[in-house]
């Protein structure tokens, strides 16, 4: 493993393109002990002796800190990094351990507290051999003030119960990675009101961009209807928009999309009111809009997720139920169509849930050989779901992932055919940043703890509620991830732009 010597701190003519090619680093005598007490230990193999502060396995509260300086004045976020290793015979990837960032800027005129983020728990599990290192990425997006000293802080968990190796571990190397801010997102519709809950959908070359707009973050008032615009050109201009639904005592709204077998668009359209239903609308241009089915079904869902294509089942959507409350009353299911969504056969896959154990909203895709792999959202706890089927969805298992930076993150799901690469696109609301991870499925399948860490693609409000709800399609080289932001009582349905990902990338 090569390690850098010294603390990078002459950045100067920096290519603000090649922001992200320069990294500055902290190694472990940079660092120095803020809480509890870590020890600054030589970790040794043979001839080799590596400078590591050892953090307990057992005991809580153990963190060391330092001072970066010299952030490039292009730059507006950093990504934080650490490199662990371990020199314990027990070390083994059954077991995991967890850490997590605190930052702060020392900024001109200003409490060096004014700026303190708390970054989140990560996970993962540990190598299969000591004296293996690994690099655990803590932070992918803190927004920075240009060329005010970066306080990082790195503290081990071991309270939490993710952290189940009881023996310590060594920090080696803190890794910060200057970025460059994310290109902007297009404007789909920004009229007064609150524009929201949008779905993406491509026909052929052409994107048809669904949301709902009322007077505010509200399901039910009968001022929300369902609008639809196109556009030929990847996003940049939009024709007029469309009304889709607009039911006098009802507010609708947008939950699902996705495919026939004829390549027209389908759209699930929540229907609430005196009653509750969901409409399932057909396009083949995104103009003309024709409802096809109001499936009468035995379990009430929140939502309709998603439409994907299953051999041997034809069309299938996934769907959840509950009220949110703190009971164990909640469920989830798939609803299939052989008749190109005409006729919806439903079936529960877990009932009686708390709201801990209930995904949300789950995205779809079907990998090939009956393999199914979904992601859910979490209304509580740490992380999303992962929820797989080998078996055409006639069963499935439900395990928590490793996705950790989320709030009320509704995830949104690409495989491409050509690269076998699986892309998650969802929003951390709050911070008001979409991510994206693209890993090779095979790595996740069974090992839900392995999804790489993610990247910030696009830039919304940080609002908790007035921003969110990702939902991408592709056309060609191309990724289109569509999301809402704003402040109530306007908000702005928006699109992303972005290169698929490529295998090495």
């Amino acid at each position: 493993m090569a390690l850098p010597a010294v603390l990078v701190t002459n950045v100067e003519g920096r290519d603000p393109d090649h922001c992200q090619d320069s990294p500055l680093y902290l190694t472990a005598n940079d660092l120095s002990i803020a809480t509890g007490k870590p020890s600054l230990v030589l970790m040794s193999s043979g001839s080799t002796h590596l400078p590591v502060w050892s953090l307990s396995g057992g005991t809580t509260g153990q963190s060391v800190a330092g001072i970066v300086n010299g952030l490039p004045g292009e730059c507006v976020a950093v990504r934080i990094e650490i490199v662990v290793t371990t020199t314990d015979e027990t070390t083994s990837p059954d077991f995991e351990d967890v850490y997590r960032v605190h930052l702060s800027q020392l900024v001109e005129d200003a409490p060096f507290t004014a700026r303190y983020a708390l970054g989140k728990p990560v996970r993962t599990p540990l190598p299969e051999a000591p004296f293996h290192s690994r690099t655990i990425v803590l932070e992918t997006y803190y927004e920075v003030v240009p060329e005010a000293p970066l306080w990082v802080r790195i503290q081990r968990e071991p309270g939490d119960p993710a952290d189940t190796f009881p023996r310590p571990t060594g920090l080696a190397v803190v890794k910060v990675t200057p970025l460059t801010a994310p290109p902007e997102p297009h404007v789909v519709q920004d009229v007064n009101g609150y524009n929201s809950w949008p779905m993406i959908q491509a026909i052929g070359e052409k994107l048809v961009c669904a949301y709902s707009r009322g007077s505010a973050h509200s399901i039910g008032e009968d001022a929300r209807a369902v609008y639809a615009r196109t556009s030929p050109d990847g996003g940049k201009t939009w024709t007029a928009e469309t009304v889709i639904a607009d039911t006098p005592g009802y507010g609708e709204v947008t939950v699902g999309k996705g495919l026939d077998s004829t390549g027209a668009m389908l759209l699930w359209v929540r229907r609430v009111g005196k009653d509750w239903n969901h409409d399932l609308y057909r396009t083949t241009d995104g103009l003309t809009f024709t409802r096809v089915a109001t499936p009468k079904l035995a379990v009430p869902p929140m939502q309709i997720t998603d439409v994907f294509a299953v051999p041997t089942v034809g069309l299938m959507a996934l769907w959840f139920a509950g009220n949110y409350s703190d009971q164990a009353v909640h469920s989830w299911g798939k609803l299939t169509s052989s008749d190109d969504g005409a006729t919806w056969t439903q079936t529960s896959i877990e009932s009686e849930l708390t709201k801990g154990e209930w995904p949300t909203e789950p995205a779809a895709v079907y990998l090939g050989d009956g393999r199914i792999l979904a992601v859910g959202r979490t209304e509580v706890g740490p992380s999303q779901f992962q929820m797989v089927s080998s078996d055409y969805g006639a069963t499935w298992s439900r395990e928590r992932t490793n996705i950790s930076d989320v709030s009320a993150s509704t995830p949104s799901l690409i495989l491409d055919a050509h690269t076998g690469l699986l892309s998650l696109y969802y929003y951390e609301r709050g911070r008001g940043i979409l991510r994206r991870r693209v890993v090779d499925p095979e790595r996740v399948l069974g090992h839900p703890l392995r999804w790489p860490a993610s990247e910030a693609v696009a830039i919304g409000s940080p609002i908790a509620l007035d921003a969110g709800n990702a939902n991408a399609t592709g056309i060609g080289g191309s990724h289109y991830v569509s999301f809402y932001s704003g402040k109530a009582p306007d908000t702005a349905v928006l699109v992303s732009k972005l290169p698929a990902p490529a295998i090495g990338k």
